[in-house]
């Protein structure tokens, strides 16, 4: 919109330069023939006349052109007052509006499951994701920030193969809805306890490789997430305001300690990697 504006400036700017250069021309003629004129030594009735209509028709062409030149600059101001240009605030909440409509599920939702909460600890690697803080000291996640990182978390999970991936909630609150994960997805979970040394000790009779870790808390399943970075495979993290991020090759952030929350997240990586794996599950 601002754009076309600027264009019809121009267009008026470019007429105005036209004018000025024709004005000179037709003066540059009317001294050239003055000259002329001056330099004979008749200057008869027929010299006198073509010089008064030279000057008659000069003053009607440059009259005709101020005439042009003020039906182009109201045509412009007219142009102008139909286009509306639009206020940032409300290019702004088109965006917000564009972004919730993309959404992996309503705003409502990701607020219903308060996966929004952090904690009152925040750690250096989780303050770019904090939103603010309310009365009570609690760190906030921007909505919007979940999403996206959640969707990318989906996408990056994607990659492997069910066999390929385990993943570790020793946090009661994430067992249900990490089994059920586990039911539809066919990727191995451990919940009330990870078998120490299963990724790194070749001996053990239920040792296997993976490719992918999900940790779903730095803090709590800390034993997986050393054994994975020293076979040094992949990792992808759920992070609270209070975990570290730095190992991780991936991460989600949100609350990870409660049931609603743990929930939800479950439920969206599951269908994410459902859908995009080609898995029916319901």
């Amino acid at each position: 919109m601002v754009g076309i504006v600027d264009k019809i400036k121009d267009i008026v700017e470019e007429g105005e330069e036209e004018i000025e250069e024709m004005v000179e021309k037709v003066e540059e003629k009317l001294e050239t023939k003055n000259k002329k004129s001056s330099g004979k030594k008749s200057s008869g009735k027929k010299s006198i006349a073509s010089e008064a209509e030279a000057e008659s028709t000069v003053e009607e062409k440059v009259k005709e052109l101020e005439e042009k030149k003020k039906a182009l600059l109201k045509k412009a101001e007219k142009l102008k007052e139909k286009i509306e240009t639009p206020k940032t605030e409300e290019l702004k909440e088109k965006v917000k509006l564009k972004k919730r409509e993309d959404m992996l599920v309503p705003l409502e939702e990701y607020v219903k499951a308060g996966i929004y909460l952090g904690t009152r600890v925040v750690t250096p690697n989780m303050r770019p994701f904090v939103y603010r803080r309310r009365a009570d000291g609690l760190a906030i996640f921007n909505t919007d920030t979940i999403d996206e990182k959640l969707k990318e978390g989906i996408e990056y999970m994607s990659k492997f193969a069910p066999e390929d991936i385990i993943l570790v909630c020793k946090r009661q609150a994430g067992w249900e809805a990490a089994e059920k994960f586990s039911q539809l997805t066919g990727i191995r979970v451990f919940t009330k306890k990870y078998p120490a040394g299963i990724l790194t000790n070749k001996k053990l009779p239920n040792f296997f490789e993976n490719e992918l870790t999900i940790i779903m808390d730095q803090w709590v399943d800390k034993n997986a997430l050393n054994d994975t970075l020293r076979v040094r495979k992949k990792v992808l993290m759920v992070c609270d305001t209070n975990n570290f991020s730095q190992w991780a090759d991936q991460i989600i952030i949100g609350n990870n300690k409660s049931p609603k929350s743990l929930g939800l997240i479950f439920y969206l990586l599951t269908r994410g990697y459902c859908k995009a794996r080609g898995l029916n599950k319901r």
